[in-house]
Order: structure tokens, then C-alpha cells, then sequence
């Protein structure tokens, strides 16, 4: 070993605590995590929030949210379920993830040091048994925080609960989407089965809220394409687990920034998405997806577009004893909370 080198590490680390940082970066950052403390709460105490965020279901009786700029919401509504239930308790499963955050170390951003965000608890329902009734108030709950200008990132829920939300924030104009996925979720319904997780994007499209030419699903496959038609003729772009595996993660993204522009975009990822090796804890499971670590890059490859929303869906950590898919929940929830508090700058600079 060079004696002169380690001459170096012992003068500089020989005596320093924990919290001693010596590069400009890393000092911001713990500067920023810990506040001024030289420890951080232990990621085990307290009751868990989403991403440990401060738990401020109060705010959800202001018009306003005080002052909040990004709302961490639980949509425990699994209703519209085609196989198995159980996703209603993805919002609380997510919840008892400790550990994820608060620094991001590709994007080199701790979102809360720029931003203020709370998990406001869960979206208050007045008669959780009826489907019809979950979905007005998800409707009503989403429209005061798209009123108040507070950004939504939720975690369901069945995939249904994304339609009801993209009603709120699409009310003004259409958004665009960035859908991860095995299924598309744009079959049909009927009076007497309106909103299910197997059609929630094209009533979007057809209620004038969701651009279908300025959204891409990837990852999508299984025995169901043949219900996805009106993807394919509604111009939206499909991407199939196989050509993700084929175009590579860098072209994948770009593809996604080519379709979605510099309008406003929401986020929603179906954690069926992901091979049922990374996440046996959903409802509709199909072999062959993305990992993980695609799954990521891809997020991260999305910085700097205009997110006015995400969600994360079809947790069902009944199926799962490893809480890995809680947990790979929680970690994309996390991605998407840095893509929504990038976008939050850029739009205050702005102006």
C-alpha cells in the first residue's frame, strides 16, 4: 500500500466522527438529512409513514393543504379487482418500509431539502363496500389537491383508482403517461362494471383526460393482448417486455421523453410490471417482466419532465412473505417523489 497515501487517510479519517464529511457534496447532503443532529431517528421507530415522510392526515382538512408542495396519499380501495384481492393493503404494507431515502444517490438529490411533502394519510371514503362511491370520492379528494396545486403521489389500491385520479388532475387539460405495466388496462366496461383495473386508461382517454398520443406503456405482456386494442388505435405507444429486453433501458427512456414532450405527465406504475421474482405480491402476476434495477434506471432516465403526478398499485403483500415487493414499492414511490420535486423546481424557475 502507497505509505504516503496512507499517510493521508490517517490524517483526515484517523480521528473524525460520523459526522465529519469532507466533500462539498456529501457535507450538503447530511447538512440536509440529519439538520444540524449527528444521528439520525432510527429508521425502526416511531409509526411508519410513506418514505418516512412527516404524517399530516390533519392537512387534509385544509383547502389549501398548508402550504404543502407534494401529498403522499394511501388509496386502500381494491374493488375493481379481476383476480386476486388484497391490494387494499398496499398503502399500509408500504408504509412499514423503513429505510428508503432521504438521498438519492444517481439523481444526487435528498427531494426533501427542496421540497415540503407530508403522507396525509389515506383518502377518506364514505362507503368503502361500493365501488361507485370509493371512486367519487377519489375524484372529490384529488380535485381539492389539483385545486390547492399540491402534486399527488399515491399508493393503492387496485389499478382502478388511477382513473379516478388522473379526473382530477387531467380536468383542465389532458396529461400525458408514462404507464409500467403487464397489462394495459384499456379494455372495455359496461354500465354495470364501469371502473375495474383491467379498463382504467381508456376511460381516460375517453373522458378527455389522458392524451393517448402522448402516452407509452412499458413492459406489457401476457395472454390478455388481445384485449388491449384500443391502445393500438387510440395512438398510444406499447412497449413489450420483449422489446425493453431488445431496445435497451437508454433507448427505452428515450423513447419515453420522445412521447410525452414537455407537457405535463403523470406517472403510474403497476408493480406487475416487474418479473414475480422481484414482486410475487400482486394480484395479476405474469413471468417474463422487467427487474428491478430496469425499472429504476428508467425512472431515473425521466428527470426533468414536467410530473404532475405518480402512483404506485396492485401491492397485495398477502402474497409475498419477503416484503419484497413493499418494498421495490417503496423505492419506485421514492423515484417518483425526486421526479416530482425536480419538476417542482423547474417550474418555480420558471417562474
Amino acid at each position: 500500500m502507497d505509505q504516503t497515501k496512507l499517510d493521508r487517510l490517517r490524517q483526515r479519517y484517523g480521528a473524525a466522527s460520523p459526522a465529519d464529511f469532507f466533500d462539498p457534496h456529501f457535507r450538503d447532503v447530511a447538512e440536509a438529512v440529519f439538520r444540524g443532529a449527528e444521528a439520525p431517528r432510527q429508521p425502526f421507530a416511531d409509526a411508519g409513514t410513506l418514505l418516512d415522510a412527516p404524517l399530516r392526515p390533519d392537512l387534509a382538512a385544509l383547502d389549501d393543504f398548508g402550504g404543502l408542495d407534494i401529498a403522499l396519499v394511501g388509496v386502500p380501495m381494491d374493488l375493481g379487482v379481476t383476480n386476486r384481492a388484497g391490494s387494499r393493503f398496499g398503502p399500509r404494507a408500504v408504509r412499514g418500509m423503513d429505510r428508503i431515502g432521504p438521498y438519492e444517490h444517481v439523481l444526487r438529490l435528498v427531494p426533501s431539502a427542496q421540497a415540503s411533502i407530508a403522507d396525509i394519510g389515506d383518502v377518506p371514503f364514505s362507503n368503502y363496500l361500493s365501488l361507485v362511491a370509493c371512486h367519487h370520492d377519489i375524484q372529490t379528494f384529488y380535485g381539492r389537491l389539483a385545486a390547492a396545486g399540491v402534486v399527488p403521489l399515491s399508493v393503492g389500491g387496485d389499478h382502478s383508482v388511477s382513473y379516478s385520479i388522473l379526473k382530477a388532475l387531467g380536468r383542465d387539460r389532458p396529461v400525458g403517461m408514462i404507464h409500467f405495466d403487464a397489462h394495459c388496462d384499456t379494455s372495455g366496461s359496461d354500465d354495470s362494471a364501469r371502473f375495474h383495473h383491467s379498463g382504467p386508461f381508456r376511460l381516460a382517454v375517453l373522458d378527455g383526460v389522458l392524451d393517448p398520443d402522448r402516452t407509452i406503456q412499458i413492459g406489457i405482456r401476457g395472454s390478455a393482448e388481445f384485449f388491449w386494442e384500443f391502445s393500438y388505435d387510440a395512438g398510444m405507444t406499447v412497449l413489450h417486455a420483449e422489446d425493453v429486453a431488445e431496445m435497451g433501458v437508454k433507448a427505452v427512456i428515450a423513447k419515453a421523453r420522445e412521447v410525452v414532450g414537455d407537457g405535463p405527465v403523470y406517472i403510474s406504475f403497476d408493480v406487475d410490471c416487474l418479473d414475480p421474482v422481484y414482486a410475487p405480491g400482486t394480484g395479476t402476476p405474469e413471468v417474463g417482466g422487467l427487474t428491478s434495477r430496469e425499472a429504476l434506471a428508467i425512472l431515473r432516465g425521466l428527470a426533468g419532465l414536467d410530473v404532475v403526478g405518480a402512483d404506485v398499485v396492485e401491492i397485495a403483500p398477502q402474497y409475498d412473505p419477503t416484503s419484497n415487493t413493499a418494498q421495490i414499492g417503496a423505492q419506485i414511490l421514492f423515484e417518483q417523489l425526486c421526479l416530482a420535486t425536480l419538476a417542482l423546481d423547474r417550474r418555480r424557475q420558471r417562474g
